[in-house]
């Protein structure tokens, strides 16, 4: 099934963390809508695996970048650009958590959730705005969390970021509002991705648990009792970028089964 809805028929979007779990069900999602789509990340096998499987529903390249960095952010951005055309969504995706008690979490654990987190999320934006506000039309959706919304014990370095992550986005959004620009954030509750398979591990090593306890216990927060999928929170992206989403702006929407309201 190749461009089954073609809502964004000509657009280039850029999905970082792109190679897996929730990057890999957006590009999935957009390219089905008849985008052209930039898979973009640090593990270029991961995303040459992911681009193999996408393949047969239209137009998907991949490039490494770490969001981090802000040279590597630039360079990435533009040889995306050199391909497709400007990018006209961007799907700030990638991420990391790492769980640690607040009295051990020592600066370098600090510095390193922000700089993937928030700092990423900056660089990416600056590297992708001009040419939307260029073109007059643009879409930028950031992956954040629940944990932009409330607060979650032994992760306060994922949560201050992430956090950082929903207030960029009202910032920005205000900035850009009457430029033909949106800026949105999705907040994931617990989703069945890689970071959730390690809390999981992490959980189990910690304390004896089974894995089959441990997953319903990061679902019991959900009042759904499950585990967000990763096409769900893709969906919400997916219709935050359509061309006629235009008056959403500036929102945290969260795809956690009513976790947070």
């Amino acid at each position: 099934m190749v461009n089954a809805l073609g809502t964004l028929q000509g657009k280039h979007a850029l999905v970082t963390g792109g190679g897996r779990g929730i990057g890999l069900a957006c590009a999935r999602a957009l390219l089905l809508r008849g985008a052209k789509v930039t898979l973009a990340g640090r593990d270029f096998a991961a995303l040459v695996q992911a681009q193999q499987a996408l393949r047969a529903l239209g137009e998907v390249a991949v490039q490494t970048i770490d969001v981090a960095d802000e040279t590597s952010v630039n360079a990435g951005f533009a040889a995306a650009a050199e391909r497709f055309g400007r990018i006209d969504i961007l799907v700030n995706n990638a991420g990391q958590a790492k769980p640690a008690p607040f009295l051990k979490t020592d600066t370098a654990h600090w510095q390193h959730m922000l700089a993937v987190n928030l700092s990423g999320v900056f660089h990416c934006c600056q590297a992708a705005l001009p040419a939307m506000l260029d073109a007059g039309w643009g879409r930028i959706v950031n992956v954040a969390s629940t944990a932009g919304l409330t607060g979650y014990r032994y992760v306060s370095g994922y949560v201050a970021a992430k956090h950082g992550v929903v207030g960029l986005t009202r910032a920005l959004a205000l900035e850009v509002a009457a430029k033909g620009v949106t800026v949105n954030a999705v907040c994931p509750g617990y989703t069945e991705t890689d970071i959730v398979k390690e809390a999981i591990a992490n959980i189990v090593a910690k304390t004896g648990r089974t894995e089959e306890e441990a997953r319903a216990e990061l679902a019991a927060g959900n009042p759904q009792k499950r585990l967000v999928q990763s096409e769900e929170v893709a969906n919400a992206v997916a219709w935050l970028c359509q061309p006629d989403s235009a008056a959403m702006n500036g929102q945290a929407i969260a795809v956690a089964g009513g976790e947070v309201m």
